[in-house]
């Protein structure tokens, strides 16, 4: 029979590292959280100078290892002189990382002032705390987040440097103005539609040259539907007399009054747009040059040529995003100066951040989400998320279903095996993987063209081909080309 100092000890070397704390199964995680809550000291205690923080709205509660103050949960309120309280006495308290939960909105400032007091902070998500059986309180709260941190069971969720977050603020800002300039487009279309002003008949979109001049001049009072169809663009396929026959409705004065509201806020959003692409520009001009003179690399031609959209950038982003990271993400196909855009100021350029690639697409949740039991996979998951990386990749994945090139055979093979969403999530990991290394090591992509990727195929199958039939005690011979 083991003696009780030996039993301590054989628990302490089968401690569980962060990893084994994600693997382990309901069961054994409630048995680890006993061990914590009866202050099992034989886990090992990676971060001895550890503190908790509970994130609210109006008041924070912080707590410390015992013994480091003779009130070790302390709550301090929300204002900036008491965040600046709080860091000084968590230096007080010899306190080094402090580990919180990222509530809303509400942890961005205590992140800042912590951060800039010295202190490491992990920011962790709730989902990796919620195993407390009975927490009611936000004391509780408090000391359940130092105890897991104190015994390496959290892991930090990752945040971009203070460079690329001044860039995702600018670039998130206009995407919310491009989504609510298409809710003024939409309210715009159902005024116009009320009235039986079938202009969406004849016109792609209402938010074109020949739309905005034509609702220009019915806010203007013009009502002559022959004058309102002169306003016509040359480049549109319908006629004058369709366009004048669609253009006429029953006026009313509400619904005109609706149409000059929406049309207000259209162009607003449009200027608002203008003053971000600016400050983007200017935002880009300041950066470091990580391009070393290099040259910005012809720009490819992804099948006709289209005409500029109305909401993209108004000036040349592709050059400031080549000479902020040092490449061209442009290369591959299926990823445009916009997606582009959005996994630089989303993840920034630097790549370092993940240890591997697999890393990386896992931190996307475009890896599968596999259930395995004694090495059998016993389900497949699924893993929601709304990382706009994550979306703007399955998005450019689509657009690969009709592209002449590697990417695309590979995502119409990869169709043909999967249904449609999993193929799209496969495609993106693919995508997310090039993109991995074109920024962490300076990779070049090369397209090589939809029939390589069919030569390869074809090799790969007359292979297993070959090999079933050896096996079957078989050989295949393959027929002469006809002369």
């Amino acid at each position: 029979m083991k003696s009780k100092p030996e039993e301590q000890n054989k628990r302490a070397t089968n401690h569980p590292t962060q990893h084994q704390w994600h693997e382990m199964n309901r069961k054994q995680r409630r048995e680890i959280t006993r061990q914590i809550q009866s202050e099992d000291l034989s886990l090992e205690v990676i971060h001895p100078d550890a503190g908790g923080i509970d994130i609210g709205n109006e008041s924070h509660y912080v707590a410390v290892p015992p013994g480091r103050d003779n009130q070790s949960v302390r709550r301090f309120g929300c204002t900036t002189a008491q965040l600046k309280a709080m860091a000084a006495w968590l230096k007080q308290c010899r306190i080094r990382t402090v580990a919180m939960q990222s509530t809303g909105v509400y942890w961005v400032a205590v992140y800042d002032i912590l951060e800039q007091a010295g202190l490491e902070v992990y920011l962790v998500n709730a989902r990796d705390t919620k195993n407390l059986p009975g927490r009611k309180s936000d004391v509780q709260e408090s000391q359940w987040l130092m105890k897991l941190h104190t015994y390496g069971l959290l892991r930090n969720s990752f945040r971009p440097s203070q460079e690329i977050r001044e860039m995702r603020t600018y670039w998130r800002q206009r995407n919310d103005l491009v989504q609510s300039a298409g809710r003024h487009i939409l309210r715009m279309q159902k005024a116009l539609t009320q009235m039986n002003i079938q202009l969406a008949n004849v016109l792609t979109d209402i938010s074109g040259t020949t739309g905005q001049a034509i609702i220009k001049a019915i806010l203007a009072g013009e009502r002559n539907p022959h004058k309102l169809a002169e306003f016509r663009d040359p480049r549109v396929k319908a006629s004058e007399e369709q366009i004048a026959q669609s253009l006429e409705g029953n006026w009313q004065e509400d619904l005109l009054f609706v149409l000059k509201q929406e049309h207000k806020g259209y162009e607003f959003c449009q200027k608002q747009m203008a003053e971000c692409d600016r400050q983007l520009k200017q935002y880009l001009q300041q950066r470091e040059d990580r391009s070393h003179g290099a040259p910005l690399p012809e720009e490819k031609r992804k099948g006709r040529l289209k005409k500029k959209k109305g909401n993209a950038p108004q000036f040349d982003l592709r050059e400031g995003l080549f000479r902020m990271t040092g490449t061209d993400l442009t290369r591959i196909d299926g990823i445009d100066v916009m997606t582009a855009t959005t996994i630089i100021s989303e993840a920034g350029w630097d790549m370092s951040k993940w240890k591997t690639e697999d890393h990386f697409v896992s931190w996307l949740r475009l890896c599968p989400d596999n259930r395995i039991s004694g090495n059998k996979v016993i389900g497949k998951g699924r893993l929601p998320t709304n990382n706009p990386i994550t979306i703007a990749l399955k998005m450019a994945a689509t657009t690969l279903r009709l592209s002449k090139t590697y990417l695309g055979a590979q995502f119409r093979r990869l169709r043909t095996r999967l249904e449609a969403p999993i193929a799209i999530k496969a495609m993106a990991a693919k995508l997310a993987r090039l993109v991995y290394r074109m920024l962490r090591y300076g990779m070049k992509y090369v397209d090589q063209g939809a029939a390589v990727y069919e030569l390869r195929h074809r090799e790969l199958q007359i292979k297993r081909l070959k090999a079933k039939a050896q096996k079957l005690g078989y050989r295949v011979t393959p027929i002469p080309a006809a002369a």
